[in-house]
């Protein structure tokens, strides 16, 4: 667990060499930031960063070896471990020892904590060098947290700053915010400064306050589509030409989303579980639970009108000229 792990950092309990996998960079910054915290002042702290995509990793090695001058501990981070996953032969930008590593993961040096950063969704298990590195260094899993877990991370950060969340709010963030957990934590700051100390985040607040993306209107457009709501898809069309977005390039956004309804309800019908819909659309989990849990979910056959329909709007925006922003809003106020 990540928690234990941040634990022991802030006892004092320092492994010599740590490897953080995974793409969620909220977990990879948040460990190097304790690891610093843990070693020393900001001002005092000796720290040297590598990108082993354009060094070798001898060059890390060598500076691990090296002796602090001014402190009982340095840190170094060594981004992109690259020669920890599959790599096709000859294509490696940089020839690294890995002979010299394997060597060094099983004595490292005890004055330097060592951070290799491999920011990928799997490593090749069959290498060595990856099999020893788990096997000698501290392993954190940077991966986005399941729906119950990041529920939770979220009460414990609101918790943390003095304020309280209740869970009708905490599924609007998530809705609203994705489960990207550094923007997560950014607008729970921002909520957090907003109610102040020994407040209570609400729904409407979140609504109110949280920044909403392209994506997330598209997709909040398109359901007020399916729903017959043409009043409520023209408000939030008319909101996002406010902000300048181009007609031409809302409709390829919302026939994405038909197109990915599509495909989710597909294979939903034939018995497959959202996180192998999620893997076998290579999108992420929520915007599948979103789309599967939706209240007016369209037929197969709305979603087949829709893209024709949207298709026509397209070929429309790209031949003709006039008033643009009418094509769409045509298509809005269409029912099905």
């Amino acid at each position: 667990m990540i928690s234990t792990v941040w634990n022991n950092i802030k006892k004092g309990q320092l492994s010599p060499v740590y490897l953080l996998v995974g793409e969620e960079s909220y977990f990879i910054d948040e460990t190097v930031k304790r690891l610093k915290e843990a070693i020393g002042p900001k001002e005092e702290i000796e720290m040297s960063t590598f990108d082993l995509e354009e060094m070798p990793v001898d060059v890390v090695i060598d500076e691990a070896d090296t002796i602090p001058f001014f402190s009982e501990r340095k840190l170094i981070i060594a981004k992109n471990a690259s020669f920890l996953k599959a790599t096709e032969k000859g294509k490696e930008k940089i020839d690294h020892d890995i002979k010299r590593l394997e060597s060094w993961l099983a004595n490292p040096s005890d004055f330097s904590v060592t951070v290799f950063i491999a920011p990928y969704e799997k490593l090749d298990e069959r290498k060595k060098v990856t099999k020893m590195m788990k096997e000698h260094a501290l392993l954190v899993q940077a991966e986005t947290p399941k729906e119950q877990d990041l529920a939770v991370w979220i009460q414990s950060i609101v918790k943390a700053e003095g304020n309280s969340i209740n869970q009708h709010a905490i599924e609007q963030l998530v809705a609203m915010v994705g489960p990207n957990m550094l923007q997560l934590q950014m607008e729970i700051e921002k909520l957090t400064i907003y109610v102040g100390e020994g407040g209570e985040i609400t729904a409407t607040l979140v609504e109110d306050l949280v920044a909403k993306t392209l994506e997330q209107d598209a997709f909040k457009m398109l359901n007020a589509y399916f729903a017959n709501d043409s009043v409520g898809a023209l408000s939030i069309y008319h909101d996002l030409l406010r902000q300048k977005q181009e007609p031409i390039m809302l409709v390829g956004l919302l026939a994405s989303n038909v197109r990915t309804m599509s495909n989710v309800f597909y294979l939903l019908k034939k018995g497959y579980h959202q996180q192998q819909i999620a893997k076998n659309l290579k999108i992420h989990p929520y915007r599948v639970k979103l789309m599967v849990e939706q209240r007016n979910r369209p037929s197969e056959e709305s979603l087949l009108k829709a893209l024709y329909q949207l298709a026509e709007v397209d070929l429309q925006l790209k031949s003709t000229g006039g008033n643009r922003e009418r094509y769409l809003e045509l298509f809005l106020l269409r029912r099905l």
